[in-house]
């Protein structure tokens, strides 16, 4: 189990206050919770925090138990528990999570890893000499069919290849980060298999220059062989026209009304005596 703890006090702020839009933003999330349950909002809280000043603060810790009235231990206890809650500084443009779960691991995610050493530092939660860049390797992040990809903030990038991953760090160290568009980095739409991989051992194209026509489908790549199932067996009879298709509803009405027209007697028409 690994220990997670509140970065040294020398790299700690002595204070922290929410911006002015934060904060409104924090009272009106606390206000949606009920009276005496306004501590649900410790994790909404420590998040915005975050994105604030890129990671949790000690003060940042000890000001929201205080918005919430929660010992400073719980506040705390939350913190720590959550691996999304960066406890230390990252990179100030980039922090890379690198996914290292099985598909990722099988597509390459250990080349990626290499290229983050080499181009931010060799060891994971390390600043790069500039203070902009940082990486650190995470569990799934929910896009393996897109593998291998990393995280950067709040964004995706996925289908990578070593060489892609180098362009896209070298964007953000040069502040060119929102240039760089999220998602598959080839030429793939969403996890859709056409035009990207369909196995995991399938290579990778580079992506092509963005804002082009996207090449239409290939008719053999989405040819579809035959079904072999069973056909379905045919349905009751049944005498509710509704239940029937379009073609067999009017049968069904006529064949109704006739037994009806059969059976119903019509009270305006005196009733022979027997």
């Amino acid at each position: 189990m690994s220990v997670r703890r509140l970065a040294e006090d020398t790299v700690q702020p002595a204070t922290f206050a929410f911006s002015k839009e934060n904060a409104a933003w924090a009272k009106a999330t606390i206000k949606k919770y009920p009276k005496g349950r306004e501590q649900s909002a410790v994790i909404p809280l420590l998040m915005r925090a975050q994105e604030q000043d890129g990671w949790v603060t000690r003060a940042a810790i000890e000001s929201i138990a205080d918005m919430l009235g929660m010992a400073y231990i719980r506040v705390l206890e939350v913190a720590t528990f959550y691996t999304q809650f960066q406890l230390k500084p990252v990179g100030t443009r980039a922090h890379v999570q690198v996914c290292g779960t099985t598909p990722c691991m099988l597509r390459g995610a250990e080349d990626l890893i290499k290229i983050c050493k080499k181009k931010i530092a060799s060891e994971p939660f390390t600043l790069n000499e500039g203070g902009t860049l940082s990486w650190e390797e995470v569990e799934c992040q929910g896009a393996c069919v897109n593998a291998p990809m990393v995280m950067i903030f709040k964004d995706s990038y996925e289908d990578l290849t070593p060489e892609r991953l180098e362009e896209i760090i070298d964007s953000f160290d040069a502040g060119r980060g929102a240039e760089v568009q999220p998602g598959p980095q080839i030429d793939r739409i969403y996890s859709a298999p056409i035009g990207g991989p369909t196995t995991l051992q399938a290579p990778l194209e580079e992506k092509k220059a963005t804002g082009r026509a996207r090449k239409a489908p290939d008719e053999k790549a989405i040819s579809v062989p035959p079904a072999n199932a069973a056909k379905p067996k045919p349905a009751s009879e049944v005498t509710n026209p509704a239940l029937k298709t379009p073609a067999t509803a009017k049968k069904a009405a006529a064949k109704i009304a006739k037994t009806e027209g059969e059976t119903t007697v019509d009270k305006s028409k005196p009733q022979k005596k027997r």
